[in-house]
């Protein structure tokens, strides 16, 4: 009985209600749709969301030690403030202005959205109208390059789904530094300091006001664009602030009443900070493995070893005239300066006028020419240990299977000394003693420099290779003579810091000892002769210095040059270089060789010394000999003469007494002839007299002279002779 009241009950209810059937489907279905359309707004938005596009790119700074800017890397150039840094008042001038609600509202404003999606659902038009902060960042993160008709409901999904993931203090500190101020600028980080020349804390509350005022039109509103828009759109949101109570009347009369003024902005930068700036961005990648587009977007900052003063001053120095000689004006130049102590570079030109993208000459390998002499050959014969110095090396024209070999005047002087083959730049020694201590030998010694070489012929001594060595290998290698032959990888690099302050490792700085301490201090002394009267004596330079020239014969045009080098050791910095032409060709050679490149960097050296002294002279190091200097020339005696004395234990004596020559050094020998043959009765360094007992007068003895060379073990000629 029960069962059927119920029955009846609901077949009475529906016959009541089957005349609104349709309205009760339409509104179960628009209910459905609601909340399938709310369903879909709070949960769709994980779609539209990208979480690589909440991070950011920030501009990548290159800063000397000081803090001077070298440049900057972006796709974006945005300085990230954390809202820590920001002032409130420039907070709440953005909010003021952009979204006075944006604490109290979820993330959208419903009137605003309603009609937008209105628009997008019914009419199938763009939707526009306000937007919330939050709506903004969402639009300018996910949706830049979203023209469909259904942009503006992915922008309150993301908005929600930010809403519901972030804090409000992350969204504003997003939305801060993702907004475009014009000029490039992105966010009010970078802003700051490009408008007024400051950090963001220190901006004063009408500097904030200008900021929040470019939003809307960034590039109408630019105080470098309009300064008259751009002042009365300030004050309309100082007035803001004063409506919304966070600056009274008062303060809003004098901020109102104060003139804008924005930092001026140089025309171009520095010309002498992009050679070292690229070269920056080479050993980023190679030391840190940061990629450009890595430094483009994270945010890190370089601090470089750069002296900024010495940099200008080589540069400066690169744009006279008088040190380039060639067929035309096109010439390129290059020049190293590295501290020995350290490895750290001061000084990188990478041409006379190098900008980002030209051919980076410190990078680029050339034909070092006889620059290579100390590296391949000189230094490595010292270190087998089988020559000295003031051994002989033969000059002379010698047939290596076909190969022949001439020196630079066209000379031979039958045997020289390996001091005056590198004081005089020799080849036909140089070439010899590489055949002599063996090309793997040489080779095995460059490796430990970090110059692996594909060549295996004798042409190596003289720097004819199929590559060739940068600027920046040649300078780290001649580190190795003033640094008690150890090599060391150079760095440009000091340190690289990740945005949130955190010091990045790097690879670690390469070394090797290449050299014993003597055989390296020994090659110094040698090319410290070459600066005094070898073949770096062009120029004027008053200090301690030491090198190598080195030049190489252009391919096309017989007896012109195609590579100028010098490379310079002072106690303090090493040096390289280069001049030349970007390609050589018939049109494109050198009318003068290495005395250019010698006196380019004397010339630096100079201005750098009146900024900061350099040593006067090269110290020895400890457990280390001198090299003596050579003894230039044995003396022609022809006054000997033989004078008897009485006394002494043989009662009879014969003092034989001569003109020595101007080194006291010098041995000389002392013979007598007779009817048995000559033979040698002594020695006496540096004086010019010797006594010889005498037993008997009746017998006719005679004497002569021979001076020695106690550094070659050359003798010189006899003198003449003297008796009784």
């Amino acid at each position: 009985m029960k069962n059927n009241n119920i029955k009846e009950y609901w077949l009475a209810f529906i016959k009541k209600i089957k005349p609104y059937k349709w309205i009760v489907l339409i509104a179960s279905s628009m209910f459905l749709i609601a909340l399938l359309g709310y369903l879909f707004i709070v949960f769709g938005g994980r779609f539209v969301f990208d979480e690589k596009a909440v991070i950011l790119p920030t501009t990548s700074r290159v800063v000397a030690e000081d803090g001077t800017l070298l440049g900057k890397l972006y796709t974006e150039n945005r300085d990230y403030a954390t809202l820590e840094q920001i002032p409130d008042h420039v907070e709440k001038a953005f909010l003021a202005v952009e979204d006075q609600d944006f604490y109290q509202h979820a993330g959208i404003s419903l009137p605003a959205v309603a009609r937008a999606v209105y628009r997008d659902v019914i009419t199938m038009s763009k939707a526009e109208g306000g937007s919330t902060i939050t709506q903004q960042l969402a639009k300018n993160l996910f949706l830049q390059n979203d023209k469909s008709w259904m942009r503006k409901t992915k922008e309150v999904m993301a908005s929600v789904y930010l809403e519901r993931n972030y804090t409000k203090s992350d969204i504003l500190e997003l939305y801060l530094n993702e907004i475009y101020l014009a000029h490039g600028i992105y966010g009010i980080g970078t802003a700051a300091d490009y408008f007024f020349n400051k950090p963001i804390a220190d901006l004063t509350i009408d500097e904030g006001a200008l900021l929040a005022a470019m939003v809307k039109a960034p590039n109408s509103y630019s105080p470098h664009h309009d300064i008259e828009e751009a002042k009365q759109r300030r004050d309309l949101v100082l007035q803001q602030l004063a409506n919304e109570g966070e600056i009274s009347t008062e303060e809003l009369l004098e901020l109102q009443a104060k003139e804008i003024k924005v930092a001026d902005q140089p025309e171009e930068r520095e010309p002498w900070l992009d050679d070292y700036f690229a070269y920056v961005l080479e050993e980023a990648e190679q030391a840190y493995d940061l990629s450009r587009e890595a430094l483009k977007r994270g945010g890190y900052t370089i601090e470089v070893n750069i002296d900024l003063e010495m940099q200008q001053v080589a540069y400066q120095q690169m744009q006279d005239d008088q040190f380039f000689s060639g067929s035309n004006q096109n010439m390129s130049s290059s020049f190293v300066l590295m501290d020995q102590e350290t490895g750290a570079l001061k000084v990188l030109l990478a041409n006379r006028s190098f900008q980002l993208g030209d051919t980076n000459h410190l990078l680029t390998p050339k034909q070092p020419g006889s620059v290579i002499k100390p590296l391949a050959v000189y230094g490595p014969a010292l270190e087998q240990g089988s020559y000295q110095p003031y051994d002989l090396l033969p000059d002379r024209d010698i047939d290596y299977d076909g190969y022949h070999v001439n020196n630079a005047d066209g000379q031979y002087q039958g045997e020289v000394t390996m001091y005056q083959a590198l004081l005089q730049s020799r080849n036909a020694p140089a070439v010899w003693l590489l055949d002599q201590i063996g090309i793997d030998y040489s080779k095995s010694s460059l490796e430990k420099m970090d110059i692996s070489l594909e060549d295996n012929g004798l042409a190596m001594a003289l720097g004819g290779l199929k590559k060739g060595l940068t600027p920046i290998q040649i300078t780290e290698a001649y580190r190795t003579f003033i640094h008690q032959g150890e090599w060391q990888q150079s760095k440009s690099i000091q340190k690289i810091y990740k945005q949130q302050g955190e010091e990045l490792k790097s690879s670690e700085q390469k070394r090797a000892q290449v050299f014993q301490p003597q055989n390296a201090w020994n090659i110094l002394r040698m090319m410290e002769a070459v600066i005094t009267e070898g073949t770096g004596t062009a120029g004027e330079y008053n200090k301690a210095l030491a090198g190598k020239t080195g030049s190489t014969q252009h391919p096309e045009v017989p007896g012109e040059v195609k590579d100028a080098w010098f490379a310079g050791v002072t106690p303090d910095y090493v040096s390289a270089a280069w001049i030349g032409y970007d390609k050589a060709t018939e049109d494109n050679y050198l009318t003068t060789g290495s005395e250019a490149a010698v006196r380019l960097t004397k010339a630096i050296l100079t201005e750098i010394d009146k900024r900061t002294s350099l040593a006067e002279s090269f110290e020895v190091p400890a457990d280390v000999e001198d090299l003596p200097e050579p003894i230039e020339n044995l003396p022609v005696i022809d006054d000997l003469q033989v004078n008897l004395k009485f006394g002494g234990f043989s009662i009879i004596q014969g003092n034989l007494s001569w003109t020595t020559g101007d080194d006291d050094r010098i041995v000389y020998r002392i013979y007598q002839r007779d009817g048995e043959g000559d033979q040698l009765l002594g020695e006496i360094e540096g004086q010019g007299d010797y006594t010889i007992q005498l037993l008997s007068l009746i017998q006719t003895k005679e004497y002569y002279i021979v001076p020695y060379n106690p550094l070659t073990k050359q003798t010189g000629e006899p003198s003449n002779i003297a008796g009784f």
